[in-house]
């Protein structure tokens, strides 16, 4: 029989509702030629085995050995059973391995996707960490708005996404990987900037330059009625930066996640403002889907980011480098 048969033979075992351990529990008795032998070999009490061999002769609806012989032989029927069953425990643990090697792997494509609002904070980083600690990743990062990265970690176009967690899609596993707040960026030109901190409800007098994604603060379908903010103008870019021009050239406040204040040039920093009552604050999540398999590749990045963010971000999320999938 084929390969392929074999895979027809596991699956209407599956069907069946027949399990791994009965397959390995009639090639135990097989080999051993006595029930009590074969549950010490398999870890098991001979009540245990004879009842689910007894059962598995029942789904099958055929005998598998005779029991009043000594030791105990298989019948006819029972020699093509068995012979199968060898087969299918072999291609199953054959698969087991296939998917543990694919766990456990550094190597080979690794493809990214990243939100406008985390690229410039961790992609020249992960890139170095990649080339100086796993070179033989071939990394590639896309940065995309979060729906398109849901969409392509869904039809696996992309291996994971990094963006605003939680996602809450019910095809996919997220992690939690860093947290961090949101302070005001504000122009000289308006009253705000002489205050030493800003409050959330002060903000909707002036106008707000945010973005259509990525920072989520002022996302209209997130706020109550009463803290409702009048945007002057909607940015549908991606870039804190340009929202820090669009500022300083025609007065307002914007929003800047906490990770990119240290990539603010030195003549600017006096224009950052801290949001209090309530302080908003965001986590960044890794997001993939439920059949990925490369558990190395993963932690690989989990502990690769977490060595580019300050060790305050970590502050309730894994810190643990390894997981499981």
């Amino acid at each position: 029989m084929s390969q392929y048969n074999n895979v027809y033979l596991c699956i209407d075992f599956i069907n069946k509702e027949m399990t791994l351990q009965q397959l390995e529990y009639i090639i135990a008795v097989e080999q051993h030629g006595y029930f009590v032998n074969a549950a010490e070999a398999c870890g098991v009490t001979q009540s245990t085995l004879s009842l689910m061999i007894k059962k598995l002769e029942e789904e099958l609806d055929v005998k598998i050995f005779n029991r009043d012989t000594h030791p105990v032989t298989v019948t006819e029927m029972g020699r093509k059973v068995i012979d199968e069953a060898k087969m299918a425990v072999f291609h199953t643990k054959q698969l087991l391995e296939l998917t543990r090697t694919a766990k456990e792997q550094s190597s080979g494509d690794l493809s990214i996707a990243l939100t406008t609002t985390v690229a410039p904070v961790i992609m020249p980083g992960l890139f170095h960490y990649m080339r100086t600690k796993h070179s033989a990743i071939q990394l590639r990062v896309e940065e995309m708005i979060s729906a398109t990265i849901i969409d392509k970690v869904k039809k696996a176009e992309i291996d994971m996404g990094i963006l605003t967690y939680p996602v809450n899609d019910p095809d996919l596993l997220e992690i939690p990987l860093f947290h961090e707040r949101f302070f005001a960026y504000v122009s000289p030109k308006d009253d705000l900037y002489k205050e030493d901190s800003i409050e959330r409800t002060q903000m909707s007098k002036y106008k707000v330059w945010t973005m259509k994604d990525g920072v989520r603060l002022f996302d209209r379908s997130k706020v109550r009625s009463e803290e409702e903010i009048k945007y002057d103008k909607l940015y549908e870019g991606g870039r804190v930066g340009i929202l820090i021009q669009i500022t300083d050239e025609n007065g307002g406040v914007t929003i800047v996640p906490e990770s990119h204040l240290h990539l603010l040039p030195e003549t600017v920093k006096d224009r950052i403002r801290p949001i209090v009552n309530p302080e908003p604050q965001r986590t960044i999540g890794l997001v993939f889907r439920k059949d990925y398999v490369h558990e190395r590749m993963m932690n690989i990045v989990i502990k690769a980011i977490k060595t580019l963010v300050p060790s305050e971000f970590l502050d309730g999320v894994i810190r643990v480098d390894y997981l499981r999938l």
